[in-house]
């Protein structure tokens, strides 16, 4: 694998606005203020060290106590101990529920307590989460309170692995965020269906990550992408178009199909699309003309495309709560055994690919929590899982050049890991 420079550089050349934007915008900076006037010294001006401050507190002027709130603790249990007054204690409970909201104040949060050399306690930090955090000031009769937020770092950073169980537990397995599945399950929806993923399954990734206190807070974006799947190479590249940032393959054409491969995230098919199958209730040989998907009750259910609600009703025949969209002229699909509809599903709605338009359940002739995932064509039953959806919104031709760059470096950079 090539040093983290190397491939630094290499992304620079191509992604562009997106990645030089976000690293030059540092070096563009004004240098701050110093905290303290420049000292002179014969004919030179130092400069001295700036002092060490924690949540723009000086250090070296307070005694520090650190803790995390236990179960069940109180502004009462978390201060009085260390010298604050019941009286004051009741006017930090006062405050604005912006400041500090003593119902929110959670287990495992950290506080910190600055006392000057006498032990009398000068300022409270309650650490709100990971981000943000509220100081208030003791050390007078009057409360001073402010909100604060931390330095977020953005890392550049790099995943490889090989599947033996799940995507999800490969990515743990290597360190690196489990998140990054669900980031991966997203940008390669249309094109990979994440319920057949197998053993033997590679993957790569260059992805930009938040930090605050060397804990990531999160997942800013994929910068590149490559999943071998089916004996196949499936590749991700961002690029921005018509100021829209989207994925396409190597071929410019947009990941973004018109219909995702599954209704539903990270699950299992218990049965599949069949001219005669054992009905696990009825226990006779009938047409199943769908895919199950198992899955705990309650799990969202996503319109696999853009269309209108149709139905949106209790099946007697079997079906329990169901959802049937049509998409166009030729295509509908249909989501039965929901446990309840999603907001505002109702016959005649509008709905987006990707919008939650029920949720699994049992209801009607089942055994057990699961979505039974219908497609359509002309209004014949087909098999969902050989669905071929054309692609949409393909690079421009007047982007072709851009996008080549963009390509040919991102592709040699995820070769590269």
């Amino acid at each position: 694998m090539k040093s983290w420079k190397d491939l630094v550089v290499m992304l620079l050349l191509t992604l562009g606005t997106t990645l030089a934007s976000l690293l030059l915008s540092t070096d563009s900076m004004p240098s701050p203020e110093p905290d303290q006037p420049q000292e002179a010294t014969g004919s030179e001006w130092i400069q001295p060290a700036p002092a060490k401050k924690m949540y723009g507190i000086p250090l070296a002027s307070y005694d520090i106590i650190n803790g995390k709130v236990r179960r069940g603790e109180s502004l009462a249990e978390l201060l009085h101990p260390h010298g604050v007054s019941l009286q004051k204690i009741l006017m930090i409970s006062q405050l604005s529920d912006t400041l500090i909201d003593e119902r929110k104040i959670r287990p495992g949060n950290s506080y910190t307590i600055f006392s000057t050399s006498d032990t009398t306690p000068a300022y409270f930090v309650y650490e709100k989460n990971p981000l943000n955090y509220v100081v208030i000031r003791l050390a007078s009769d009057s409360l001073w309170a402010q909100n604060g937020e931390k330095t977020i770092e953005s890392r550049l950073q790099f995943a490889s692995g090989t599947i033996e169980t799940s995507l999800w537990e490969s990515m743990r397995d290597s360190r690196a965020n489990p998140m990054l599945a669900i980031e991966l399950s997203e940008i390669f929806a249309w094109a990979i269906d994440f319920f057949g993923v197998q053993k033997g399954d590679r993957y790569k990734v260059i992805y930009e990550e938040s930090f605050v206190d060397s804990q990531s807070i999160g997942i800013n974006r994929i910068m590149g992408a490559w999943i071998y799947h089916n004996e196949t190479d499936f590749w991700g590249i961002p690029f921005e178009q018509n100021e829209v940032r989207s994925f396409f393959d190597e071929e410019r054409n947009s990941l973004r199909k018109a219909f995702l491969k599954a209704p539903l995230r990270f699950s299992r098919i218990s049965s599949g699309f069949s001219h005669s199958r054992l009905h696990p209730v009825l226990k006779i040989r009938r047409p199943h003309h769908g895919v199950d998907y198992v899955a705990p009750t309650g799990t969202p259910v996503l319109s696999v495309g853009d269309g209108v609600v149709t139905k949106a009703a209790y099946q007697k025949g079997g079906g329990g709560n169901y959802v049937k969209i049509k998409h166009n002229s030729v295509y509908s699909t249909a989501y039965m055994h929901l446990s309840r509809f999603g907001k505002g599903i109702r016959q005649g709605v509008y709905v987006k690919q990707g919008d939650i338009i029920g949720y699994v359940g049992s209801t009607g002739l089942s055994t057990g929590p699961h979505l039974d995932f219908r497609f359509y064509k002309n209004g014949s039953a087909v098999n969902p899982l050989k669905v071929e959806a054309p692609p949409v919104e393909p690079v421009d031709e007047q982007n072709r050049i851009s996008f080549e760059i963009i390509r040919i470096i991102t592709m040699q950079s995820l070769k590269l890991m």
